[in-house]
């Protein structure tokens, strides 16, 4: 199966040194998602350029994504998951730590996390969850959790920190052997094998216009807040 691997990074993006360059650098159909202000963590304008990627890629598409990265992610494949071949997700960063108009403790109503507007079932494609015991932005708990609401596997990595550059996770090879095993693994298999039927949810009935509905009215609240 041809397909195209998406390299989602997570808030603040991924510089020269972070294991998703060098990821992206190893595979020759590899593709970085742009659109994205990494400094704004907005889930619904972050989803709404994944999930943009995926309709614009020629082929299949497996996603490789981090932190923040993750949560953008999965709303934009539970859109298209007849154009998503499987997914890595990486340190996923606990939607309870943002709202919808970016950090949680920066918005005008605490408690407006972002936790009920990501997929809650099965995502309905391969797709694996690694995270790490001792993540500041993320307990195990927590990203077990939602490895099992998404029907996930999921795979500890020990005291990691966040997986990124600071808790040393420049190239990182396992990386690139899980998802290349996992390609192999279901390459024969048509998409939305895991699941049962597959079809695009558009209009009001997608995910991503239901969480752009609920950012816009966060954004009105807050307005008439300072007002």
């Amino acid at each position: 199966m041809r397909h195209t691997t998406l390299i989602v990074p997570g808030f603040h993006g991924s510089g020269p040194d972070h294991w998703q360059t060098w990821l992206e650098a190893q595979l020759p159909n590899a593709r970085r998602v742009g659109g994205i202000d990494w400094e704004a963590p907005v889930l619904a304008r972050w989803a709404g350029a994944v999930r943009r990627e995926i309709d614009e890629a020629s082929h299949a598409v497996w996603i490789v994504a981090h932190s923040f990265g993750c949560l953008a992610s999965v709303v934009a494949a539970a859109d298209r998951p007849e154009r998503v071949a499987g997914a890595l997700l990486v340190a996923p960063a606990d939607p309870a730590r943002f709202g919808p108009l970016g950090l949680a403790e920066e918005a005008a109503h605490h408690g407006d996390t972002l936790g009920p507007w990501l997929p809650s079932g099965q995502l309905g494609f391969p797709c694996a969850v690694i995270a790490s015991t001792n993540d500041p932005w993320v307990r195990l708990t927590v990203a077990a959790y939602w490895a099992d609401r998404w029907g996930s596997r999921f795979i500890s990595i020990g005291a990691a920190g966040h997986i990124n550059v600071d808790s040393g996770f420049g190239p990182w090879p396992y990386c690139l052997e899980l998802l290349q095993g996992m390609q192999q693994a279901h390459e024969d298999l048509p998409l939305g094998a895991i699941g049962g039927a597959k079809v695009s949810h558009k209009g009001r009935r997608s995910a991503l216009a239901r969480l752009r509905h609920h950012t816009r009215a966060s954004l009105e609240s807050q307005r008439n807040d300072v007002a």
